[in-house]
């Protein structure tokens, strides 16, 4: 083929690489484009490879790279570096992050929303609950998560607890019994992604309520009426996956013997036999 890579084709490579986990190629890739196809990396170039070094935990080196850029970041660069720290627990080098996003965009709840679960991963639920009430404030408004399902030719979507289902008490009640059974499984509560200083018990009650785990539960209490290809379930996230929904979705693949396909606001996973298509890398 005679036709040449242009910016989008580095920006697409460079995304496979993040979240393949490819830093090594991804830096050749970022370090080469200029000279090999006369590509100057623009800021989105640089916002890949930000994500790139953070996803794979070399924050320092995101760090670096940020203030080495020729041009001045953007929110797209600095939302990439503080997912880096969210994802790894680094504290001290989130900070400079937030204030960056607020300037780009002061309603954005991203860097609020991130900046609170770091802390509260760190176990600083003060200076959470500080970051919360400043977003109150200041009234800025964190996107509610919504998972969405097919059921019997029907569309049903599940907010944040449940809340709004009729079918809540019932769906409550078989998330217990599957919970139960994966604990069996090897499921340990990520009781560190709890948002509040509560006892551990309240802390895993309030992962087992988040709305991926009722929309899945839902579908396997009505498979006879789910629209599907095969022996698959399909789930719609509006934002991404956490941890212990993710962990949870892999031990449910193998307890049913079923494929669970997640699509959240980064990529698909493919959830059998207790593996994920990401290879736990998303």
């Amino acid at each position: 083929m005679d036709a040449q890579p242009d910016g989008a084709t580095y920006v697409a490579l460079l995304s496979a690489c993040s979240h393949a986990g490819m830093v090594e190629e991804g830096t050749k890739i970022f370090e080469t484009m200029s000279n090999n196809h006369g590509i100057v990396p623009q800021l989105d170039h640089y916002a890949c490879m930000a994500d790139v070094l953070g996803r794979a935990g070399w924050i320092s080196e995101a760090k670096e790279l940020i203030h080495k850029m020729p041009m001045e970041p953007d929110s797209m660069v600095w939302s990439a570096s503080l997912g880096g720290c969210r994802k790894h627990g680094e504290t001290k080098l989130a900070k400079l992050a937030p204030a960056k996003l607020k300037e780009f965009d002061p309603k954005n709840s991203l860097g609020y929303v991130l900046m609170s679960n770091i802390f509260s991963t760190d176990g600083r639920f003060n200076e959470a609950g500080l970051i919360r009430r400043e977003m109150e404030g200041k009234t800025v408004r964190k996107e509610p998560s919504l998972n969405w399902i097919e059921i019997g030719n029907h569309v049903q979507e599940f907010a944040s607890g449940g809340q709004q289902r009729p079918e809540r008490e019932a769906i409550f009640s078989e998330l217990e019994k599957v919970v139960r059974r994966l604990k069996d499984f090897g499921y340990v509560p990520q009781t560190s992604l709890a948002l509040h200083d509560i006892e551990d018990e309240h802390k895993e009650e309030q992962l087992y309520y988040h709305n991926e785990k009722l929309a899945l539960v839902f579908a396997l209490m009505n498979l006879g009426n789910r629209c599907s290809s095969g022996n698959i379930i399909k789930i719609m996230k509006n934002i991404r996956i956490c941890v212990d929904c993710h962990n949870f979705m892999k031990l449910v693949s193998e307890l049913v013997d079923m494929e669970i396909v997640v699509r959240d606001s980064n990529r698909f996973h493919h959830f059998k036999g207790k593996v994920c298509s990401c290879n736990d890398y998303w």
